[in-house]
Formats: structure tokens, sequence, C-alpha cells
């Protein structure tokens, strides 16, 4: 059985302090307490570098923004915004190469991922997890929008106010006001009226 020396031991003592630090009960209790400040709620672990986005002020929540178990909010350099009244459900992942900006009242369900970047693959001599990230623009999604189920919704796409994405869609291109869209990749399939 391979033995672990001193050097290897204070790394992996690093590595896993790095890895867990949103699920320590002193860095748990820190977290509630800048949501708290901001009127927003947690209903289980956070997931990400949320945190350290609230303290460095590049993750704005507005009030009563509910934040469900698993939900992980994860950026280096760029920007989260969630508006007033927003729901990211079980499992919801954003993250932000240069911004993601979501409106206020809107929906996420259960699994799905947003987010401006795309992992980088074009040099073949270093690995895939060290070669960082490319985006094609920030991702805005207006006010009161639902998104269903497991959708993913790519870089430089604004999705407009009170449109809804079907479960399972992937949203490459802009989705217009009031437009329900499934699909992947997502299209048009009606428009929502009222009255």
């Amino acid at each position: 059985m391979p033995r672990l020396d001193r050097a290897s031991a204070e790394l992996w003592a690093r590595k896993w302090a790095w890895y867990q630090r949103s699920r320590l009960p002193w860095r748990r209790a820190q977290l509630h307490y800048e949501l708290a400040t901001r009127q927003a709620f947690a209903r289980g672990p956070v997931h990400g570098n949320a945190l350290q986005l609230l303290r460095e002020r590049r993750l704005e929540l507005g009030a009563h923004v509910l934040l469900e178990p698993g939900v992980w909010l994860t950026s280096d350099t760029g920007r989260i915004a969630i508006g007033g009244g927003s729901i990211l459900n079980l499992n919801v992942m954003i993250a932000a190469v240069e911004e993601v900006t979501i409106g206020e009242h809107c929906m996420l369900a259960n699994g799905c991922l947003v987010t401006d970047g795309n992992h980088r693959v074009d040099d073949p001599d270093v690995p895939v997890p060290w070669q960082g990230f490319t985006t094609k623009g920030p991702v805005t999604i207006g006010d009161n929008v639902w998104l269903g189920a497991n959708v993913v919704v790519t870089s430089g796409v604004r999705i407009g106010r009170r449109a809804v994405v079907g479960a399972n869609s992937v949203v490459v291109e802009d989705v217009p006001d009031f437009a329900i869209v499934a699909g992947a990749p997502a299209q048009v399939l009606r428009t929502i009226s009222y009255g």
C-alpha cells in the first residue's frame, strides 16, 4: 500500500480545504449571514464560490431570491446578478466567465445550467481542464422567465421577458419576449398572449 509523505499530505490538505470550502460549517454560517443582509435565502448547501463572490460584490442577489439545495454559483473573474423573487431550484448551476444576469421573478427548474462560457479544447498539448474558458458574450435572462428542468442556456444568449423554455432544451440563440421555446436547439413553438 502506498504511503503518504509529508509534502503530499500537505498538498492534499490544501486541496481538500479548497474543494470543501463551501461545505465547512463556519463558511456556511458566513454565507447565510451574507444572504440575510440581502434578504435572500438558501434552503440547503450552495456549491461553488458564492461566499467569495458576495464578498467581492460580483454576486448580486435581489430581495427574496431562493436558492434550493445543490445550487452551484461560480466564477473566477465574472459577475452573476439574480433579480429579486427569483427561484433557483435543486442543482441549478450558474457559471460566469464575464456576466450572467437573471431578471426578477424567474424560475429555474431542477438541473438547469446557465453559462456564458465554454471549455477551450484548442491546444492538443494541454489537458482540457487546464485550458481555461472562452465566451461568446454575456447571458441575459429577462424578468418572469421560466426555464423547465435540465435546460441549458449557452453564451451570448438573451432570453426575453415572460418567455418559457421547455424541459431538456438547449438555448443557443436569442429568445423573444413572451415566446414558448423547446428543443435542442430550442425553437419558438408559439407566443404567449393574454386575453
